[in-house]
């Protein structure tokens, strides 16, 4: 067994942890990711993989850690994320654009749901599958759906096979990587590595975004220059409910309208 860097984040210590809790645990975490906009700095995918690999049965655990079949506790998960994700849904549905009024708030940033709107105007409707890939995107890519009302019905189909594809697929995935043993000793050895790009990455992203918009603010202010209100600026982040039609595009120069640069994600000092 590996020392972990991040202890607390280290799916294998979380699973071992938890106990007879492990998979209610890992269920929940998977939840949280979408459903509690709480999940920004969870290890996800990791999480997920590994979860996976200890599924599999040795001679002191029959059915593995979770002491179920390795299926069972990829649909499990896959279903955590498909409520996850309906949860989000309702929150942006019921709460509406006031849910953006958390202006910088930590992770929950304006960057951030800019960068989930973007995603929508480049892939459309898709997006929703798509962002269960994107750390942090998946967190808010429900809630973004539920504050610009995308219709329900097509918004939980693109739910559903997100969180079959991701939730179920990758646990599966984690599973067959088991059989390789080389490669499954790899996965476990240097997940601590994964976590460290994953999660300092997005540390370092969401600081580097949240002091640029301090400092902006400061210098508005220092200006004399009309300040924005929270509560206008999470009216502009309420996405067109055509948005949610388009078909996606690749290229990232048209949002699919004949408009150009919603695609680009690049900071508006880089473009």
């Amino acid at each position: 067994m590996h020392t972990a860097l991040i202890p607390w984040l280290d799916p294998e210590n979380i699973i071992g942890a938890a106990g007879p809790w492990a998979l209610l645990v890992v269920c929940f975490i998977v939840f949280a990711e979408t459903g509690l906009l709480v999940g920004f700095l969870l290890p996800g995918d990791t999480l997920l993989i590994i979860s996976g690999l200890l599924a599999h049965s040795t001679p002191a655990l029959p059915n593995g850690v979770f002491g179920v079949a390795a299926w069972v506790v990829a649909l499990l998960i896959g279903l955590a994320a498909f409520v996850g994700g309906e949860v989000g849904y309702e929150i942006g549905h019921r709460g509406g654009p006031r849910v953006f009024e958390r202006k910088e708030s930590g992770v929950f940033s304006v960057k951030n749901v800019e960068r989930t709107n973007a995603f929508f105007e480049r892939f459309g409707g898709l997006t929703i599958i798509l962002a269960r890939f994107v750390p942090i995107v998946r967190t808010f890519a429900p809630v973004a759906a539920g504050v610009g009302h995308m219709q329900r019905g097509r918004y939980t189909l693109y739910n559903f096979i997100g969180a079959v594809i991701w939730g179920f697929g990758l646990t599966m995935f984690g599973y067959l990587i088991g059989f390789i043993p080389p490669v499954a000793f790899l996965v476990r050895e240097y997940i601590d590595v994964i976590l460290l790009v994953a999660v300092g990455g997005t540390a370092l992203v969401t600081a580097w975004h949240y002091f640029r918009e301090r400092a902006k603010a400061r210098r508005a202010e220092q200006a004399g220059e009309d300040v924005v209100t929270d509560e206008d600026e999470a009216e502009e982040l309420v996405l067109d409910p055509d948005v949610f039609d388009r078909p996606p595009h690749f290229d990232g120069d048209h949002d699919g309208h004949g408009h150009q640069g919603h695609g680009d994600e690049r900071p508006p000092g880089e473009r």
